[in-house]
């Protein structure tokens, strides 16, 4: 160790620490703090702020930022822990990229054009939103940044993930952040009404946590039909068990939709499809008497709300006031693109949409509903191709998983601005990553030694 060198490090780093401290008050200093400390750990090992990442996306509280307009509803920017940490943990990914050149930046797969393309036509439509005066410029500007968080989840994962032991350690912690959120929201349903993730403010969002359940469930259930070792079989069994009860309670009539492509997807995946597909059929015959009431009544509800006004009636049936104002939204939407057809109003440049397709449409025109269906696409066309390549087991109950919660995850949004929900994007994304690099690892094309230790250890 050069210890002229460290020596005068150490007291660089106590002169600058101590002015800080003097002239900013003690939380900052510690906001400071953490932040560099973290950029350090995660620069030296990667690995440690991928966990740290992964136990953030549904534990971290979350705050609001100054008032704003348009599809915000004039809420704020809603501003959480983990976009800090996700911030801090890429810069660091940057850096060593930078400091090591041969462990490269972006890996190349199917997803990469189209989702620039879709992040390009979201910048252009939201800059010319800016310029027409529909996008304030600083709600535009953080909503548009937090689209391009789920491609720095997705692109380090991408270009750092080397063996299956990795993966088997992420899904662990994630089956593991499920868990916990699971059991916090089974502790709210006593209260009555609809349970949320934590930290998610005063009123919470059932339908954020019902999307995000619904993806974990379709990933613990995919590795389920592939997993044959009984402690493996019993704890996935044991997760989708305590999933079940927050799923139901939060009420998420987008989330009970889902669910139902969700499984028969799955089913299909299986060997024994036939059979598979008979079972989850004959349940969802008898479901309307072996659903919990809770379940019925909400489904319910949508047809046999006691007349209010606001209802949309279709023949002689009335549809709830909620599900009414959505069509409403999703028709003066449409009656409103017609204005700015090409790039749209604009990211947060109109007022609030609750539904992912209408909302992309009306926010990025047709240039951007067209970017966003080829990358739909362009993901669906990598898990395919993905299942079609692997033989390990474990691997290809990882791809069924995914592309389940994925067709679910379509119909999620006909509810649900689901595919820009940070709480549902970020893991989506993480197994995106997972699913895209399987091939990969199983035809055993690490990277070098050499590599490997760097990217451990930096």
């Amino acid at each position: 160790m050069n210890y002229p060198v460290f020596t005068i490090l150490f007291f660089a780093v106590a002169v600058l620490t101590s002015f800080f401290v003097s002239v900013y008050p003690p939380f900052s200093v510690f906001f400071v703090a953490a932040a560099l400390l973290l950029f350090t750990a995660s620069f030296l090992n990667t690995d440690f702020g991928l966990y740290v990442l992964i136990f953030s996306m549904l534990l971290s509280p979350e705050f609001t930022v100054g008032s704003t307009a348009g599809s915000s509803l004039g809420r704020g920017v809603t501003i959480r822990v983990d976009d800090f940490l996700l911030l801090i943990i890429g810069l660091s990914w940057l850096a060593k990229n930078a400091y090591y050149k041969e462990l490269g930046l972006f890996k190349k797969t199917s997803v990469n054009r189209p989702v620039s393309v879709y992040l390009l036509v979201c910048s252009i439509a939201t800059g010319l939103g800016i310029l027409g005066g529909r996008v304030d410029a600083s709600t535009g500007f953080f909503y548009v940044l937090k689209y391009f968080e789920y491609c720095i989840v997705y692109f380090m994962l991408l270009n750092h993930l080397e063996n299956a032991d990795q993966i088997r350690k992420f899904l662990f912690c994630i089956f593991l952040t499920a868990f916990i959120v699971s059991l916090i929201a089974i502790m709210q349903i006593p209260d009555g009404g609809r349970v949320s993730a934590p930290f998610e403010g005063e009123s919470g969002e059932p339908n954020t946590l019902g999307g995000y359940l619904l993806f974990i469930a379709s990933l613990a259930g995919g590795i389920l039909t592939k997993t044959e070792k009984g402690k493996s079989r019993l704890m996935l069994m044991m997760l989708l068990a305590v999933m079940f009860f927050p799923f139901i309670h939060t009420q998420s009539r987008s989330s009970y939709l889902a669910c139902i492509p969700s499984l028969f997807v799955l089913g299909y995946m299986t060997e024994k499809k036939g059979v598979v597909l008979s079972i989850i059929l004959a349940l969802f015959l008898v479901s309307p008497f072996i659903l919990p009431s809770v379940v019925k009544d909400r489904v319910l509800f949508t047809f046999l709300q006691p007349k209010e006004s606001g209802q949309i009636k279709i023949g002689k049936v009335r549809i709830d006031t909620s599900t009414s104002a959505r069509l409403q939204s999703w028709l003066f939407a449409a009656q409103a693109w017609t204005k700015h057809r090409i790039f749209g109003y604009g990211v947060s440049g109109f007022r609030f949409v609750d539904a992912q397709f209408p909302r992309v449409l009306i926010e990025t025109g047709i240039a951007g509903i067209l970017a966003f269906l080829w990358l739909l696409y362009a993901l669906f066309r990598l898990a395919s191709d993905t299942l079609q390549k692997l033989e390990t087991p474990y691997f290809i109950g990882i791809t069924r998983g995914f592309i389940a919660g994925y067709a679910g995850l379509l119909f999620h949004a006909v509810g649900a601005n689901t595919f820009i929900i940070v709480r549902i994007m970020e893991p989506f994304w993480f197994i995106a990553a997972i699913v895209a690099v399987l091939p990969e690892l199983e035809a055993g094309k690490n990277r070098s030694p050499a590599v490997r230790s760097i990217s451990k250890s930096g």
